[in-house]
């Protein structure tokens, strides 16, 4: 800033910072005694579907990436990223009144509220909850268009340029004493929420209501004032005694920053994410799994800047999963009740700088629904087909073979695949070793080595090993039938779900424990319908044993392994013909 312009410039003072104080608490004591009278009601969530948009706003998260404005940038985003999820799916019933405040609360650390930039006399400082006046602006747009009666609105006391107070549809508010406030004519709700670049404001209605052109109002001879001149990191006056206020915004020039959110460990992605992570970046896993001797949780940790568990949440699942089944619907259920729980305490330890994130597929719905991927890009490290390309050929087989029990046995809530697709489909990278899944990522997809298990010698056999376990949707049925018409021994090494009785009349054997499986078995087989960790097969590749299976194995362009599809009977028959009994 110029000479002349520090001239013009009357800088805040104590004395000045003071008075405020004590009008402002006086205004909140006014506005508390107030609200007890006559104050809104909090809003409920609406239980029924509202699909008709009334009103719609989208707004930009990332307005500035200079590195000046970098730390206020984030910490907005965060504080919206928190407040949203107070207004989402909330019904504002026809003649009530929506505030934005009663809705919002107060904004604090303890909520999840950081540090971002606020206008206050002519100055953008840090406070906490700064930033969320993008919201109150996008609310106040939509109540205009929607035709709201508006009851309580403030604009700002001057202009930045590129804000919704350009065109006069802005609402600065402050706890508690400047709200916004309005009342709808008809019943509507609100859909908030962020989306990787955007800030989305809806209301809804459930029935169509007659087309509303959006308001143009006029501008509201309020100065404008420069963002490089008025803001704390780039003003130049360090003798303001607000400018130590710059020393609780993080790194300004910081490099960005991802967090890893991992689950059990697969040795491809341990692989990727040492090669990939820098020295900034921070790992989440749900326990140190070398410390508490737990292999499927033993990532490496080094190299992280930040490195964080859910231990007590992991040791509550360990204990729960006791108490269930080995198998079957409840246990399931479990599980997914266990993901969304450790989801969210995995979730609290993200910090709000970090722009990207790299996901462990089961978390990504939880995550999606508590909110915590708006605002930022993020990667999905690929474990099994998306919930609703995983149900489809399920459904397709049970309608086919209803006797088939184990095709039917469990299907994720609705409400589950709806997140799940919606959060599959905004992922950056789909990234997997199970060339599978990566095909169906698109041009997302990023394609893995398969990490391969050290060989074993084995004595050479004609039985052939079913990696189990025996259901349905792993090709059990289509092997059953192949090997009563070949006479074939069949190695079984899982549990038996279709039924005890399931093999008879078929030669089997079990594996005694500390026997190596491969010993007698001229090739395994797994024609399955879906298939999420082909282990068993990668083992019996590395150690010379043809293996044949279905493209949903994931097995890509392996050597030593033949292709057959689920359900193709005469195709499975053949192949096995040729590679067990030598005939061609």
């Amino acid at each position: 800033m110029d000479v002349t312009a520090r001239q013009k410039r009357r800088l805040p003072s104590r004395g000045s910072a003071a008075s405020f104080l004590v009008k402002s608490t006086l205004l909140k004591i006014q506005r508390g005694v107030k609200n007890l009278r006559d104050g809104a009601p909090a809003l409920v969530t609406a239980k029924e579907p509202y699909d008709h948009v009334v009103a719609e706003s989208r707004t930009p998260l990332w307005t500035d990436e200079s590195l000046s404005e970098k730390a206020f940038q984030l910490g907005k985003v965060q504080n919206l990223r928190t407040a949203v999820k107070q207004l989402n799916g909330r019904l504002i019933p026809a003649g009530s009144t929506f505030s934005f405040w009663k809705q919002i609360g107060r904004a604090t650390k303890r909520k999840g509220y950081v540090y971002g930039r606020q206008l206050r006399e002519g100055c953008l400082y840090p406070e906490i909850g700064g930033g969320i006046c993008q919201l109150s602006n996008a609310l106040y747009a939509v109540a205009l268009d929607a035709r709201c009666q508006i009851l309580e609105r403030h604009g700002h006391s001057q202009i930045i340029p590129g804000s919704a107070a350009e065109h006069n549809k802005d609402a600065t508010v402050a706890w508690n004493y400047i709200d916004l406030r309005f009342s709808p004519a008809t019943d509507m709700v609100l859909e908030a929420k962020l989306t990787g670049t955007e800030l989305m404001i809806r209301l809804k209605s459930k029935q169509p209501l007659r087309k509303l052109i959006p308001l143009n109002l006029v501008g509201s001879g309020r100065s404008t004032i420069k963002n490089e001149e008025h803001s704390c990191p780039t003003c130049g006056e360090t003798t303001c005694f607000r400018h130590k206020s710059i020393v609780h915004l993080p790194e300004l020039a910081g490099p960005e920053k991802t967090a890893f959110m991992v689950d059990e460990v697969w040795p491809e992605f341990q692989a990727w994410i040492t090669s990939n992570h820098l020295e900034q970046d921070c790992l989440f896993s749900p326990i140190d799994g070398a410390r508490w001797r737990q292999p499927q949780y033993a990532w490496s940790i080094q190299g992280f800047d930040a490195v964080g568990h859910a231990t007590a949440q992991t040791l509550l699942r360990a204990f729960r999963s006791r108490k269930v089944s080995r198998y079957g619907a409840a246990r399931l259920k479990s599980q997914l009740e266990s993901t969304e729980n450790m989801a969210a305490a995995l979730g609290r330890l993200i910090p709000y700088d970090a722009r990207h994130l790299v996901i462990s597929q089961s978390y990504l719905p939880f995550l999606f629904k508590l909110g915590l991927l708006g605002g930022r890009t993020y990667d999905v490290l690929a474990t099994r087909l998306p919930l609703h390309d995983l149900h489809e050929p399920l459904d397709g087989e049970a309608q086919k073979h209803p006797d088939r029990k184990t095709l039917a046995e469990f299907r994720a809530p609705d409400w589950l695949v709806g997140l799940e697709s919606e959060a599959y489909a905004g992922a950056a990278r789909v990234i997997s070793p199970n060339s599978d899944l990566v095909d169906q990522g698109g041009g997302r997809g990023v394609l893995l080595p398969w990490t391969m298990p050290q060989p074993r010698a084995a004595k050479p056999g004609k039985a052939i090993a079913f990696p189990g376990p025996t259901a349905a949707r792993k090709g059990c049925y289509e092997l059953r039938e192949v090997a009563r018409q070949l006479d074939l021994e069949v190695v079984l090494l899982g549990s038996e779900l279709e039924g005890a009785d399931f093999w008879e009349g078929i030669k089997t054997r079990r594996i005694a424990p500390g026997e190596n499986w491969l010993d007698g078995v001229g090739a395994v087989v797994q024609p399955a319908l879906v298939e999420e960790r082909p282990r068993r097969l990668l083992q019996a590749i590395a150690s010379g044993v043809p293996v044949i299976c279905s493209a949903a194995c994931g097995l890509g362009k392996f050597h030593g392994w033949s292709e057959v599809g689920y359900g193709d009977c005469e195709a499975l028959a053949a192949s096995l013909s040729k590679t067990v009994s030598g005939k061609q």
